[in-house]
C-alpha cells in the first residue's frame, strides 16, 4: 500500500488580488464610458446621414434662389448701362443651368422684347460693355486682403462710335468711385473724349528717333 502525502498548497495574498480586481473594474468603467460616447457619436452620424440628402437639396435650392436674385440685379445694371451708352431699347437677359453642382450662366440681349444675336448690328460694342460690367462685378466679390481693387480696360471702347465713348466713360467713372476701384483705361480715341470723366490723362508719344522708346505726357491731373 502506497503512502501518499498531500502537501499544503500556497494561497495568494488577498491584497494583490484586490488591487488587480480594482484596476480591472476601473478599466471596465472607462471602457463602458468610451463605448457609450462612441454609440452617441454613431447615433448622431446616422441621424445626419439620414437627413443629409434633404439638407443638401434644400441648400442647393436656396443657393439657386439667392443666385437668381443676384443675377436679376446684374441684368438690371447691365441693361441700364447698354441703354445709357447706346441709347437703344436693349435688355440683357440670362439663362442659368446647374452642371456638376455649379451654376453656368449664358448672357444674351433682347431688342424691344425680341431675342437678338449679341453680335448683330452693334458688332462688339455690346460685348465690350457687358464685359466691363461683369469684370467690375467679379472683382468686387474678391477678398480685398488678397486682391487690390484695380482694373485695366484695354480698348474696351474700340467698337464704339466716338460720340458714345463719353457715355461709357461716365458709367465707368461712376462705378469705379462707388466701388472704390482704381481703373486704367487704354484707348486710341481722342483724349478730348475722356477729359470730363477721368482723374488723370496720360498720352504715350512715340519718339522721333528710331529705337528710342516712347515719351509719356501728363495731360490732365
Amino acid at each position: 500500500m502506497a503512502d501518499v502525502s498531500l502537501a499544503p498548497q500556497s494561497v495568494p495574498e488577498p491584497a494583490p488580488l484586490r488591487k488587480r480586481f480594482d484596476a480591472l473594474r476601473w478599466r471596465q468603467k472607462t471602457l463602458q464610458q468610451r463605448l457609450k460616447k462612441d454609440r452617441e457619436i454613431l447615433q448622431e452620424l446616422e441621424e445626419f446621414l439620414e437627413i443629409q440628402p434633404r439638407v443638401a437639396e434644400r441648400l442647393e435650392e436656396l443657393s439657386r434662389q439667392l443666385f437668381g436674385n443676384i443675377l436679376e440685379e446684374i441684368e438690371r445694371n447691365l441693361t441700364y448701362a447698354l441703354r445709357e451708352i447706346l441709347g437703344q431699347d436693349l435688355r440683357v437677359v440670362s439663362q442659368k443651368e446647374m452642371k456638376n453642382r455649379k451654376m453656368h450662366v449664358t448672357f444674351g440681349i433682347e431688342r424691344e422684347g425680341k431675342p437678338e444675336d449679341i453680335l448683330t448690328g452693334q458688332g462688339g460694342s455690346v460685348c465690350n460693355i457687358i464685359s466691363v460690367g461683369l469684370r467690375f462685378i467679379a472683382l468686387s466679390q474678391l477678398d480685398e486682403r488678397e486682391h487690390r481693387r484695380f482694373l485695366v480696360l484695354d480698348e474696351q471702347d474700340c467698337w464704339l462710335r466716338p460720340d458714345l465713348v463719353p457715355h461709357l466713360m461716365a458709367i465707368i467713372h461712376t462705378i469705379a468711385r462707388k466701388l472704390q476701384f482704381q481703373v486704367l483705361v487704354i484707348s486710341h480715341h481722342s483724349v478730348d473724349l475722356f477729359r470730363e470723366h477721368a482723374d488723370r490723362i496720360y498720352r504715350i508719344v512715340p519718339s522721333a528717333k528710331e529705337d528710342s522708346g516712347v515719351r509719356v505726357e501728363l495731360l490732365k491731373e
